[in-house]
């Protein structure tokens, strides 16, 4: 392949930084076994950040963010993918220290790669995209550990973000029924037609006794932080709590009594690293019995073109549910 090609770039050299578009070939991809044409990719806010000087995303430049992409291979070096193979690659190094999905092609190594399955489209896996998946990786630690629609509610902490209201609608869609907890005024209604039965605000650290009354058999956590102490002792006995993120602060300050009075439990979910055999049972399940119904509908999908103009409202967070780019044809 000899044609140029679109890519959005991002330099930083000798305190000159530079972000934009350029033209590129597959020469200027780096190495790997299977060069993809990208059909869709998506702006997390990760990726958002990758694009501001002097972020602590990038670990080199030049750098071609997008943490995300699902395509179609074009040419591969190796037996375990054949040109025409609908792919999803998600994590890793992607989008940090090797060129990523905001571009019309990639080239990565065959150990990245997930064959899509049959039953999701390309657009759906990129709907998903690194949150999509931190949430079924989230669900399906939580069910390891005694999670049961037999049991209490689950708590979803900040309900609003791309984890969390996966994570709701996710849950919702296998049977339980979810507590969502946000900060943010006017989304009740949105939230219980995503699939809460009910929304709380904000969970503060506010309560310094050592233990609390039991509201929840689980919690998924991408917020972090010193509330999550309270979380932490409003669990039931033998409560589990997926651990996401940090929104909310890096650390946490807890008495030993929810561990050893109540039986508590903290799961710490890495997406990035997650073994090949993991990933292919999640991205499974995506396409089967997590799969909302609503899906589409958190949906905004752009053209390449616009990438900017959305990294920006990303950046300010003026947006909502999930910003798929959809490459031409």
């Amino acid at each position: 392949m000899s044609e140029t090609f679109k890519a959005y770039v991002v330099n930083q050299q000798d305190g000159e930084f530079s972000k934009g578009f350029q033209d590129f070939t597959t020469d200027d991809l780096p190495d790997g076994d299977v060069l993809i044409k990208v059909k869709y990719s998506g702006i997390n806010y990760k990726d958002a950040l990758a694009t501001t000087k002097d972020n602590k995303i990038l670990q080199s430049y030049p750098m071609v963010p997008g943490i995300d992409l699902a395509g179609v291979v074009e040419h591969s070096d190796t037996p375990a993918f054949e040109a025409g193979d609908e792919v999803i690659v998600t994590g890793y190094d992607l989008g940090v220290s090797h060129y990523g999905g905001f571009s019309e092609y990639a080239r990565v190594d065959e150990d990245w790669i997930v064959k899509k399955p049959k039953d999701l489209t390309l657009e759906e896996a990129m709907i998903y995209g690194t949150a999509g998946f931190t949430a079924g990786l989230a669900i399906e630690e939580l069910e390891h550990n005694g999670l049961s629609v037999e049991h209490e509610s689950v708590l979803v902490r900040g309900a609003t973000g791309g984890v969390g209201t996966l994570a709701m609608m996710m849950l919702d869609a296998i049977g339980y029924d979810v507590i969502a907890s946000t900060g943010k005024d006017d989304v009740e209604d949105n939230l219980k037609a995503l699939g809460a039965k009910e929304v709380i605000p904000r969970i503060e650290d506010y309560d310094k006794k050592p233990l609390a009354k039991r509201q929840w058999q689980a919690a998924v956590d991408p917020v972090g932080g010193s509330s999550l102490a309270q979380v932490l002792k409003q669990l039931h006995h033998n409560g589990s709590l997926a651990l996401i993120g940090m929104t909310g602060g890096n650390y946490f300050e807890s008495s030993v009594f929810p561990f050893i009075l109540r039986g508590a439990n903290i799961i710490g979910i890495d997406s990035v690293t997650a073994s090949m055999k993991m990933r292919t049972k999640i991205w499974r399940r995506l396409a089967k019995d997590l799969k909302p119904d609503q899906l589409h509908d958190i949906k905004t999908t752009i053209s390449f073109d616009e990438l900017e103009d959305y990294v920006d409202k990303v950046l300010q967070h003026d947006n909502s549910g999930r910003i798929i780019i959809k490459f031409d044809d």
